[in-house]
């Protein structure tokens, strides 16, 4: 009979951490990514980045020539 006892805290630990595990699951098949795809994505960052990079319109700085 003593085979039988549940113990109810360690039954309650357990449900929680399946519900974790669970959710955890669901959030890496929902945001996580896939190397390759983080890899594509820094990639067409740095690229369009670099293209604006090439349009940035400086300004240039006079300076007085009394000063000098």
């Amino acid at each position: 009979m003593s085979d039988n006892v549940i113990k109810f805290g360690k039954a309650a630990k357990a449900v929680k951490r399946s519900k974790k595990e669970k959710q955890a699951a669901e959030n890496r098949a929902r945001f996580g990514q896939k190397k390759d795809q983080k890899t594509l994505k820094a990639k067409l960052t740095e690229k369009l980045q670099s293209k604006l990079d090439a349009h940035k319109i400086e300004k240039s700085v006079k300076k007085d020539k009394d000063e000098s």
